[in-house]
């Protein structure tokens, strides 16, 4: 008689004790809802769905359903040119950065992305390309380059007079183009050896002098 009754008492703590967490946790949700509530007030209430990557994206990307998601959003605080569909977004080619979590603005994004004109015969690869490996930032599309990788031992030349088709920096030439990558027209027998040189190298490009850059010998005689 005197187990049952511990146990009876036991049991009845027990609901007891749910009970007050039960109570505990709900009296917290009713403070998390009134504390954003006030910050919805505060900050203007509105909220728009806008798309954010899921994952870290890096320049060069196409974007797919797989590594974006909605979320609602502040409207006071959204920057300008977030995009609010999924498929406005999708298929689009980053030219920068895009961290998890961060909003995708119009910005982050190549506006050639979908316009680019491949050569038949050739197969568009983009790689990285830092203004000091890319002639200060200086290369746009139509650019013929000359592509070096370079590792701790050696330097190989692994394209010559490779047509650029799209890049991230400025379209005018200038040597100031925030430039992150580069799209280039290759033979679809090089992409292996230019993927694996983007992998274990770094990789330099360089603008050869056209033939009517180079003076005769009697100009420089003159």
């Amino acid at each position: 008689m005197k187990r049952n009754k511990s146990l009876i008492v036991g049991l009845l703590c027990g609901v007891i004790c749910a009970g007050c967490i039960f109570a505990y946790t709900q009296s917290l949700r009713a403070q998390v809802i009134q504390e954003r509530n006030e910050a919805l007030t505060r900050y203007g209430g509105e909220q728009i769905e806008v798309c954010v990557a899921k994952r870290d994206i890096t320049a060069g990307e196409t974007i797919d359903a797989a590594c974006i998601e909605t979320r609602m959003w502040l409207a006071d605080l959204l920057p300008a040119g977030a995009y609010a569909q999924s498929d406005d977004v999708i298929g689009l080619r980053a030219s920068s950065d895009i961290y998890s979590g961060e909003v995708l603005l119009e910005k982050r994004f190549s506006s050639e992305a979908r316009t680019l004109s491949i050569p038949q015969g050739l197969t568009a690869l983009s790689v990285p390309a830092q203004k000091v490996q890319a002639v200060g930032g200086a290369l746009v599309a139509g650019s013929r380059v000359d592509v070096y990788a370079t590792g701790a031992t050696a330097t190989k030349l692994i394209g010559q007079n490779v047509l650029v088709v799209a890049t991230d920096g400025a379209q005018d030439g200038s040597s100031n183009s925030n430039l992150s990558w580069i799209t280039l027209a290759v033979q679809p027998s090089a992409v292996q050896e230019m993927v694996a040189a983007v992998a274990s190298a770094e990789l330099y490009f360089t603008l050869p002098a056209t033939q009517d850059d180079i003076p005769s010998i009697r100009e420089e005689e003159s």
